[in-house]
This record gives structure tokens, sequence and C-alpha cells, in this order.
């Protein structure tokens, strides 16, 4: 009797969590349980949150079901053809493909443009410069982690490419800083920098309270700004042409993110392809994020991801985190003293691209020092420049770095 139990016990995933390194894929799973709490209980970006979770939990009991192809099991020889195949890499390994080849954040980008509504930065153009300024951050971060790889190489060994991956967390852009990781990064560290990404655009409402009443008064807090002008649709239409125009040719390397999220944004705007304009904003939108969130989970394997260089990429991801807030605000500080009181210094603090996550949060803290005040359109134009802003800057460090 005893015999049957042991061989059934020996049979489950429980024994592999007692041995060699195992513990550490049970830690994985109890991180990927908090995530689904955070996500589900606390709503913190649940569409991303609990594919993330999932992924991790479920190849953390079966690693089988995630094969990396630095394991050899990318591309095999079909011994009856002799064809060339994909092969060995799991469920989610296959699904991660669409990762390692740029599809998935891409075909998000679309999506992203097809819900976005460019009008309030298109009506208030210096805004752009605050979504400008957020984007020191990611700067900030990346000299960081090259300088820590100075101070303590056998610790952080960060290569310059593990620096612009950890860097690009600072644009609150997840897709973004998984193609940029993705490319750029060691393999190993990927999934640290893609879930530190998302778990600090889910943060926001946490993160960036503290932070926006820091930095300004309870009279700047309180500022009203005038009613944004209303926005010709040749206006709407001739932006995203433009911007992938002048954008692209300066910066080549921006043009597959870029690209996507003009286009996205042009077929909305155009008003001619309503059927595309719903199944880039809904169904390819959605679908992509399960796959995407899915896939990066898959990556967060317990034995490589619980090491020190982890823990310092969320420690740096904060830092980039705030610095890009902190910059944001000072723009709009200047901002306002340029315009004498015209513009409320919060909106700055939007410039981080959590689209439209960080521009509510401003709304939010607007209206708590005054119920009239109605700021969330005025905080869109540096949002939404942030977006625009983190794939320029993604696209320097791609032609710098790769």
């Amino acid at each position: 009797m005893w015999d049957l139990i042991l061989e059934f016990l020996n049979s489950t995933g429980i024994v592999n969590f007692f041995e060699g390194d195992g513990w550490m894929n049970l830690i994985m799973i109890l991180i990927g349980v908090v995530l689904l709490f955070l996500g589900i209980k606390k709503k913190y970006e649940p569409y991303l949150l609990i594919p993330i979770a999932i992924g991790m939990i479920l190849v953390n009991i079966l690693p089988s079901i995630y094969v990396p192809k630095t394991d050899g099991a990318y591309l095999v020889k079909d011994p009856t053809t002799n064809k060339t195949i994909i092969d060995g890499r799991g469920l989610l390994g296959y699904l991660h493909l669409g990762v390692e080849f740029e599809i998935y954040p891409c075909l998000i980008f679309i999506g992203i443009g097809a819900t976005t509504d460019f009008g309030p930065l298109i009506a208030n153009k210096k805004t752009m410069i605050l979504g400008a300024a957020a984007q020191i951050g990611i700067f900030a971060a990346f000299l960081g982690a090259i300088a820590l790889s100075g101070i303590w190489p056998k610790v952080f060994d960060f290569t310059v490419g593990d620096a612009a991956g950890i860097g690009i967390i600072g644009g609150a852009d997840g897709p973004t800083a998984i193609l940029v990781s993705n490319k750029l990064a060691s393999s190993d560290l990927t999934a640290g920098i893609a879930l530190a990404a998302y778990s600090y655009m889910a943060l926001v409402p946490v993160i960036f309270p503290p932070i926006i009443k820091l930095c300004t008064t309870k009279k700047e807090r309180s500022i009203k700004m005038e009613t944004l002008r209303e926005v010709t649709k040749t206006e709407k239409i001739l932006f995203p042409i433009i911007v992938t125009l002048v954008c692209c040719i300066l910066v080549p390397s921006c043009a597959p993110l870029l690209g996507c999220l003009m286009f996205g944004n042009l077929i909305k705007e155009s008003g001619v392809v309503p059927n595309l304009v719903h199944t880039a904003s809904n169904a390819l939108l959605y679908i992509c994020t399960i796959l995407l969130g899915l896939s990066v989970g898959a990556t967060a394997i317990g034995t490589t991801f619980l090491q020190p260089k982890t823990i310092m990429i969320f420690v740096l991801g904060i830092l980039a985190f705030i610095i890009a807030a902190v910059c944001g605000l000072l723009g709009g500080k200047l901002m306002c003293l340029v315009t004498k009181g015209k513009v409320n210094p919060m909106i700055g603090a939007a410039g981080v691209s959590a689209v439209p996550m960080a521009a509510r949060v401003v709304h939010k803290i607007g209206q708590e020092e005054d119920p009239d005040n109605y700021l969330l359109m005025h905080a869109m134009g540096p949002n939404v420049s942030g977006v625009i802003g983190s794939a320029i800057a993604a696209g320097i460090l791609l032609s710098m770095i790769g």
C-alpha cells in the first residue's frame, strides 16, 4: 500500500520542488499566485498580469512546456524529409516565437494605435516636450546599469544590451521593453525586464500619487487649464502620416513599433475601414495580449529568474520609473512658469507612457484638489507623446547597440 502511495507521489510534480533547485520553481509559483491576486482582486492590469501569472505557474510546474531556443531545441532536421523544422519547444515555447520574431509587440501597437486619440496632443503640441522629458528615465537607468557592471562586475555583469533592456523599463511600455530586451539583452534577463515593465505599469496608481504630491504644491495641483480646441479630421489623418515619415526617416530602427502604432491610428482616423479598426482594437489586441502574456510568463523559470541581477533589474526599473515621472513633472513646472500658471504641472507625469492609466491618475489627483478640475484630456497629450517617445528611444538604443 505504502509503495503505491510513494510511487504515486514520485509521479507527481510535488517531489520536484524538494530536489536540487526545485525550491526556486516553488517560489516562482507563489509569485505567480501573488500576481493573480493583484490582477483579479486589486485589478492592476488584469489583462496582462493574469496571462503572465498563468504562464509563470505552468512553466515552473512543467519545465518542458517552454524550452528556450538556447537549449538547442530550436531548429532541427526532419530525418524523413531532411528539411529544417522548428521542434522541441513545448507549447509555450512555440507561442514564444511571436516574441522572438517581434510579432506580438508590433501587432499590439497596431491595436493601441487603433484605440488612441492623438487629438489632445495635436491640439496642444507643446505637451510633446513633456513626453520627451519623461524619457530621460530610460537613459538614466541605462547609464546606471552600465555603471553597476563597472563597479561590481562579478555580481552585476550587465552588457550594454542588458543595460538598454533595463533602461527601457522607464518608458512604462511593456511591448517596447519586450522587443528591446529580446533583441539586445541576455536571454536569462528578458523575463525580469518584461515583468518589471508590466508590474510597474500596473502599479502606476500606487507609485505616481506620492511622487506627484512630493514634487508639486497644492496650488499647482489645483490649476485649471483652458478647454482644448477642436481638432479637424484632416489634422488627425495627417498626424500619423507625418510622424511616421519624419521619425522613421530620422530613426529607422523605430519603424516596426512606431510604424505599427501610426498605422493603427491612421485606419481609425481615416473612417473608411471600420471593420479593420474593430478587429485591431478588439480581437487582434486581446489575442496578442494573451499570447504575449503567456509567453513572457513562461520565461520566468525559477533557476534563471531568482538571481541578484534580476533583483537589480527591478531596483533600476523603479528608479527609471521615478526619474521619468519626476523629469516630466519638472518639465510641467517649467511650462507652468513660462505660461504664467496656465499649465498644470501634474500633466508632465503623464509623459510616462502607461496609456491611459497615467493620465487617469493625474486627472484623479486634480479632482481630489478641486472636483471641478478636469485634466484627463490635457494629460492625454503628454501621455500619448510618451508612447511615441518611448518607441523613438527604443529605436535609438537599437541603432546604437543592435
